[in-house]
């Protein structure tokens, strides 16, 4: 297609407070921003199911945002429920359904923090309910400085999509999550670690274009991160 694709961008939602005293939907600008530099046209996606289908039938592509909340652990056949999880049932729900009708179509995707988790759990894999617990020693994972500064350095695999796309084997990231990729779905290749063993990012070749990153590339801290969005922008215009 030679027109600019349209980029579907899950959105987070909050409860009255704040914004205003009755519930309202949140979306940091800086996503859509990374998409609109890399030639794409942002839509953010209200968690209304039952227009999964017209939303699919607009886009060209789907990234699923990160934000305050944790995928439900039985949905990777877990029974017990780490007391730091935070559900939002009616986001989770829309997710996890346009993310499976957007692959079942081969539409790029892309998930970004918390939508990487949820992106591995769709393709059939697990998550580290809570790093400190599970991965005790591990690095801080969720930095207490701005997130527009990088937390700490990743390691990126050679012969990966990612590591083809930013061309580099170590790249500087920030970090925002207290959970993290434990077991990788079927099918799917580790792109991208950190020094103590967490996932930071997978791939699904099997897909047209299907990325998982940890941290948040949306604020664009290197050069590097455009050019993520920009294959992903590439891969949505084919």
């Amino acid at each position: 297609m030679t027109q600019k694709p349209l980029i579907g961008i899950t959105l987070d939602s909050r409860d009255p407070g704040g914004y205003s005293n009755y519930p309202w939907y949140a979306l940091r600008e800086n996503y859509c921003t990374s998409v609109q530099k890399a030639g794409g046209i942002p839509l953010p996606l209200t968690h209304e199911i039952d227009l999964v289908e017209e939303f699919l039938s607009l886009i060209q592509g789907l990234i699923i945002t990160g934000g305050g909340h944790d995928v439900d652990p039985a949905f990777y056949g877990m029974k017990t429920v780490h007391p730091s999880v935070t559900l939002k049932p009616k986001r989770m729900h829309f997710e996890i359904e346009i993310t499976k009708r957007a692959l079942e179509k081969n539409m790029p995707v892309f998930g970004i923090c918390g939508g990487q988790q949820l992106l591995n759990v769709v393709l059939g894999g697990t998550l580290i309910q809570h790093i400190p617990d599970e991965a005790p020693g591990s690095l801080n994972h969720y930095q207490e400085k701005e997130r527009h500064h990088p937390n700490h350095k990743v390691k990126v695999f050679p012969g990966t999509l990612l590591h083809k796309i930013i061309n580099t084997e170590e790249l500087d990231v920030n970090s925002v999550h207290h959970q993290a990729v434990k077991d990788l779905a079927p099918g799917v290749i580790l792109n991208a670690s950190t020094s103590d063993g967490i996932i930071e990012g997978f791939e699904a070749p099997h897909y047209r274009f299907c990325l998982g990153l940890q941290w948040h590339p949306e604020f664009l801290i290197t050069p590097q991160e455009n050019e993520i969005f920009k294959a992903f922008i590439q891969a949505c215009r084919e």
